[in-house]
C-alpha cells in the first residue's frame, strides 16, 4: 500500500496531461509527473483528461474522459461500429499521420531494441486508397434473437459485433457473409456457441481474387455434416457472382484456431486464382495468401530490389509459405530454394511453380532452422537469403547459420518491428550491416506495419 501512495497517480483518479507518442498497438502515451500512462484513442499532440483504470509500478492505463486540446490529425471514424469492434485501431487518425507514426514506430524499435541508428529508415509506403483492401474475411458467427449474426470481436473479448459492412474488406466479402447469415437462418443452421460448445456454424471464410474476381467460400462447422447443404449451395451459387469454390471445414475442437484438419469441396473447384504482379497463384481453402494484394506487390518488389539479383545468384527463401516471394525472386535468380514448416503450403508452392512454368525453384518441408543448416552441410551456399518469419522473428539457430554461411546480402521481411530490431542486432554482431529499412503499410487503419530490411556482409 505504501508503494501505491508514493505514485503520482491513483486508480480512479482523473488527471490532465499531454500525449507525446503512440505505442505499437496504437494507444496514446503520456506522462504525469514522470509516470507513464497508456490511453486508447488518444493521439500525439493532444492534451486530455483521463481516468486512471490500472496502476502498476512503472506505468498505468487510463481511459479518455475529455479532450482538452485535439490533434489536427484527429478524424471522425467512418465505420459505425468502430468504437466497439476490435478490427481497426486507427480510423480516428488521418492516413498521413498513420503513415508517419508507423515510420516512427519502426525507427524507435530499431534504436531502442537493436541499437541501430545508422540504417536509413524510409517513410512508410502507403496506399492511394486505403479502404476495401482485404481479400480475405474470417468472420465468427453467433446467434441473437433467433437470427445469425457475424462480425469481428469486440476489443479484448469474444463478443461478436454484428456488422453489415466492413470498410477495410472487399465489398464481395460483405455481400457473401450477409447472404450466408440470411440463408443459414432460413434453413435452420444454428450458430456455434463457445460456452456450451453446441451449435454448428463457427466461421464464414471468404477469399476474393482481386485481379480475377474469383470467389471462394469456406464454412467452418462443429460437426460432420451441413444440414440443408444442397439448398444452401443453390442459394449461394445463384446469388454470388464470380463464385468458383464452396467448401466445408470440420472443426469440433474447443479452440480459438479457426480451421480443423478436414476440408471438403462441396461445389466447384478446389482453388481460386489471383495474381501478384505477373505471377499467378492458386489459393486453396487453408493456404496462406497475403490479404492486401496491392501492397504485397510493393512489399515484394522492394524485397526483390534489395536482393539486387543479376541472374547468377543462388537464393534461399526461409519461411516461404506458398512460394510468393520465392517465385518473385525466381524471375531474376539462377536458382531459389524455399523452406516452410507447413506441408500444405509447400504443396501449394510446388503447384504455383508449375502453374508459372518456373523450373529454377525447389521447395522443402521443415523448420528453416533445421533445413537450411542441412542444405549448407550439403554444399548449397546462398548468395542472397530472404527471411519472412512469423511475429516471433527468426530462430537463433537460423541466424547463427546465416552468419556462418555468409551470404552477400540478407533481405529481412518483418511483420513485427521489435523482433526485427532484435534479429538485426544479432546479424550485425555476426558481421552484417543494416543499410536500409523500408516500412510498408499492409494494413491501413490498424497498428500493424511490415518492413523490408537490407543487410550487407561487411567487407
Amino acid at each position: 500500500m505504501t508503494k501505491q501512495l508514493e505514485l503520482p497517480v491513483q486508480k480512479n483518479e482523473e488527471v490532465e496531461f499531454d500525449i507525446t507518442g503512440l505505442t505499437h498497438e496504437g494507444d496514446g502515451v503520456g506522462k504525469v509527473e514522470g509516470f507513464t500512462l497508456f490511453v486508447p484513442q488518444a493521439l500525439p499532440g493532444e492534451r486530455i483528461k483521463a481516468k486512471v483504470l490500472k496502476v502498476k509500478k512503472n506505468y498505468g492505463y487510463a481511459k479518455l474522459v475529455e479532450m482538452v486540446e485535439a490533434s489536427p490529425d484527429r478524424l471522425e471514424p467512418p465505420c459505425p461500429v468502430y468504437h466497439q469492434c476490435g478490427g481497426c485501431s486507427l480510423q480516428h487518425v488521418s492516413y498521413e499521420e498513420q503513415l508517419r507514426q508507423k515510420t516512427i514506430i519502426v525507427q524507435d524499435n530499431l534504436k531502442r531494441l537493436g541499437n541501430i541508428e545508422h540504417a536509413t529508415v524510409h517513410p512508410t509506403l502507403g496506399m492511394k486508397d486505403p479502404w476495401r483492401y482485404r481479400n480475405k474475411a474470417q468472420v465468427p458467427i453467433g446467434e441473437e434473437e433467433g437470427g445469425l449474426i457475424g462480425g469481428f470481436y469486440a476489443q479484448r473479448s469474444h463478443r461478436i459485433i454484428n456488422m453489415e459492412s466492413c470498410l477495410i474488406q472487399h465489398e464481395k466479402n460483405d455481400e457473401v457473409i450477409e447472404l450466408v447469415k440470411r440463408a443459414a437462418s432460413q434453413l435452420g443452421i444454428s450458430a456455434y456457441n463457445e460456452q456450451t460448445r453446441k451449435g454448428l456454424l463457427r466461421h464464414v471464410v471468404v477469399k476474393v481474387g482481386f485481379k480475377t474476381g474469383e470467389v471462394m467460400v469456406v464454412l467452418v462447422i462443429n460437426g460432420d455434416k451441413l444440414p440443408n447443404q444442397e439448398e444452401l449451395v443453390n442459394q449461394l451459387t445463384k446469388k454470388v457472382d464470380g463464385l468458383k469454390s464452396l467448401a466445408v471445414n470440420v472443426n469440433k475442437k474447443q479452440t480459438n484456431v479457426i480451421f480443423g484438419d478436414q476440408t471438403q469441396i462441396i461445389w466447384g473447384e478446389p482453388y481460386i486464382y489471383d495474381y501478384i504482379g505477373n505471377i499467378k497463384f492458386a489459393i486453396s481453402p487453408r493456404s496462406f495468401y497475403q490479404v492486401n494484394p496491392v501492397q504485397t506487390e510493393i512489399l515484394y518488389g522492394k524485397a526483390l530490389e534489395y536482393a539486387n539479383l543479376t541472374g547468377n545468384e543462388t537464393v534461399i527463401d526461409a519461411y516461404c509459405g506458398i512460394g510468393t516471394i520465392s517465385l518473385f525472386l525466381a524471375q531474376k535468380a539462377k536458382h531459389v530454394y524455399g523452406v516452410e514448416i507447413v506441408p500444405e503450403a509447400i504443396a501449394d508452392a510446388k503447384r504455383n511453380a508449375r502453374l508459372n512454368v518456373m523450373e529454377n525453384v525447389d521447395f522443402a518441408v521443415g523448420e528453416a532452422e533445421r533445413i537450411i543448416p542441412w542444405w549448407y552441410a550439403q554444399g548449397i551456399k546462398a548468395d542472397v537469403v530472404v527471411v519472412d518469419p512469423p511475429r516471433k522473428g527468426c530462430d537463433e539457430t537460423l541466424l547463427d547459420t546465416l552468419i556462418q554461411m555468409k551470404p552477400k546480402r540478407i533481405v529481412y521481411v518483418s511483420c513485427n518491428p521489435s523482433t526485427l530490431a532484435r534479429d538485426l542486432q544479432i546479424l550485425e554482431a555476426g558481421g552484417y550491416v543494416t543499410k536500409e529499412v523500408q516500412p510498408v503499410d499492409m494494413f491501413p487503419h490498424t497498428f500493424h506495419v511490415e518492413s523490408v530490411a537490407w543487410l550487407s556482409l561487411k567487407e
